[in-house]
């Protein structure tokens, strides 16, 4: 059993639902991505998604193009976050998903990118411009199954029963439900009709349903997770790193990301 499949079962086995956190690798660098990441963990993240850095992030929105932006200024690049996870997994066993485009993949080489990304620790992959039918049709989905990569894939409010059957049978690890359609960001409200909209696609699947897009309270991911098994937070988290440095950094995140855990607790 893989480290996210593990993390959900024993989740379930104490009641509880799992806080993914979305940062961005290399922002502002690449040390401080290695240094944060324990910290996430101490604090009650149960995943941790980093996002690949991208030049032309098109489902995301000013924040995290932002810091994008900062990871790419200071030459992140992807082998470098392979081996800074690489590094950690002397330390560290929490499920790590990368998130980004599939461009930065294609132009390392796919076959060499997956298995370089096993090798370090990565755990799943969530790329959110290639659909189950592209990653079949670019092979990426049969060599990602071979050599025990989750591939993770997106469903959202208007996607028809034919997408989720296909999400649903080919998904890996989780399937990440985004709750607004548009780009990533903070919002002030959880959708009404998110409950109706997961019980339609729980009905396809056994797979955890984790929530994302929009998060940016305690309340919320609450909501969010108490409905699915799990809620991201990225784009308000991602925040505290345009405002904060060095320690200052470390508490406010840490501070952030416990009263994050203790929303979904206190909701579940």
């Amino acid at each position: 059993m893989g480290r996210i499949a593990a993390t959900f079962k024993e989740l379930k086995k104490k009641n509880d639902k799992a806080l993914v956190t979305f940062i961005t690798a290399g922002d502002p660098d690449l040390a401080t991505t290695a240094e944060m990441i324990p910290e996430l963990e101490r604090a009650g993240a149960d995943i941790i998604e980093l996002g690949i850095p991208f030049s032309d992030p098109m489902a995301d929105g000013a924040t995290i193009q932002l810091s994008s932006e900062r990871a790419l200024a200071s030459g992140t690049t992807l082998p470098g976050i392979l081996d800074m996870v690489s590094c950690l997994r002397q330390t560290s066993q929490i499920p790590i998903v990368l998130m980004g485009y599939y461009n930065p993949v294609l132009s390392y080489g796919v076959e060499r990118f997956v298995t370089d990304a096993v090798t370090a620790g990565i755990d799943g992959i969530i790329l959110v411009d290639l659909p189950p039918e592209e990653a079949d049709a670019e092979g990426f989905y049969a060599i990602a199954r071979e050599k025990g990569l989750d591939v993770i894939f997106l469903l959202a409010p208007t996607s028809d029963a034919q997408r989720i059957e296909r999400v649903t049978r080919k998904g890996r690890g989780f399937i990440y439900y985004v709750s607004v359609t548009g780009v990533t960001g903070a919002r002030k409200d959880v959708s009404a009709s998110l409950g109706e909209e997961l019980c339609c696609v729980r009905e396809a699947t056994t797979l955890p349903l984790v929530v994302g897009f929009g998060i940016s309270d305690p309340q919320q991911a609450g909501a969010c997770a108490r409905q699915g098994d799990g809620a991201v937070v990225g784009s308000a988290l991602v925040r505290l790193f345009e405002s904060f440095t060095g320690q200052e950094l470390k508490d406010t995140v840490r501070d952030f990301v416990a009263s994050l855990k203790q929303g979904i607790r206190d909701a579940a």
